[in-house]
């Protein structure tokens, strides 16, 4: 996905959230804005990745800021918000004894929800206290866009690349029921901290390795997967993948500028350029396939 002038003032509200969250120096907050404007400035064009430039930023956010995880306790607020929800949401899955079509969606919707965890988005309200009600909200609504009958049949190689924490404790109800029929799953994670996506670190700390057929990262901390700084080991299964699942707005603002495919996009549009590229309405729940052959 390009750049849209949208993405200016949203990527600038972010680092002002996350300056703010590492320290109450004015003058040191007033200064990684600054430098993070030059950035910008510099990078800016309609014609380039919007998430190619928001890494940019970031790094140099985190650069002036001398901060390699501004969001370190947020993101383990989020991680316990959503462990207390964990039963709720499993029963909520498996109520009824579901056939394996509907267990499936279910599990995706749950996953899909989880994205709710995302702290610092404009004018999207993430916070804890509201996420139990959000969750009960959006599973009795059900899934705003749904393929998920298409990715039945493609289960077998799954390359699962997650996106935030406290989203990734749901993304395990998916990966359990993949596994339950018949799917073989490498889980992706980013390869070091930004804003507040899942690591290598959550995953050990929640055990999710033992979920999984394979674990791996994006090679970086970039946002969403920056194919130039990613493994090799990564595109190779890139490639081979019966369907790539990839959770979350930046994975799809990276994904959807390769041909990489099936990809099941997983997501809440929580940003009207993104809904806009996926031809649908802001704050739904999107469970979409591209790229089919």
């Amino acid at each position: 996905m390009k750049m849209n002038p949208r993405c200016t003032y949203c990527l600038l509200s972010r680092i002002h959230f996350q300056a703010k969250l590492s320290t109450d120096d004015e003058e040191l907050i007033n200064r990684t804005i600054k430098e993070c404007l030059k950035v910008l400035s510099e990078n800016y064009s309609p014609e380039v990745v919007s998430a190619s430039v928001a890494t940019k930023v970031h790094r140099k956010c985190y650069e002036i800021l001398n901060d390699n995880d501004p969001y370190r306790q947020t993101k383990k607020l989020s991680n316990e918000a959503a462990l207390k929800l964990l039963p709720f949401a499993k029963e909520k899955i498996y109520a009824g004894n579901p056939d394996k079509a509907e267990l499936f969606k279910r599990a995706v919707l749950a996953s899909i929800i989880g994205n709710y965890f995302d702290f610092g988005i404009m004018g999207f309200d993430a916070s804890e206290d509201r996420f139990e009600g959000a969750f009960k909200e959006h599973f009795e609504r059900g899934l705003g866009l749904d393929e998920t009958s298409k990715m039945l049949g493609m289960l077998d190689r799954v390359v699962y690349l997650t996106d935030n924490c406290g989203e990734i404790i749901f993304d395990m109800l998916l990966l359990e029921v993949i596994r339950k029929l018949g799917g073989k799953v490498t889980l992706v994670v980013r390869g070091g901290p930004i804003l507040t996506d899942a690591t290598l670190a959550d995953v050990q700390e929640f055990g999710i390795e033992n979920r999984v057929e394979k674990v791996l990262t994006t090679g970086s901390n970039a946002i969403g997967v920056s194919i130039e700084e990613a493994p090799s080991e990564l595109l190779r299964e890139l490639q081979d993948a019966s369907l790539i699942i990839s959770k979350g707005m930046a994975n799809f603002e990276t994904l959807s500028e390769h041909n990489f495919g099936p990809i099941a996009y997983l997501l809440l549009t929580k940003c009207e350029c993104v809904a806009k590229e996926l031809g649908v309405e802001k704050n739904l729940t999107v469970a979409k396939v591209m790229n089919c052959p």
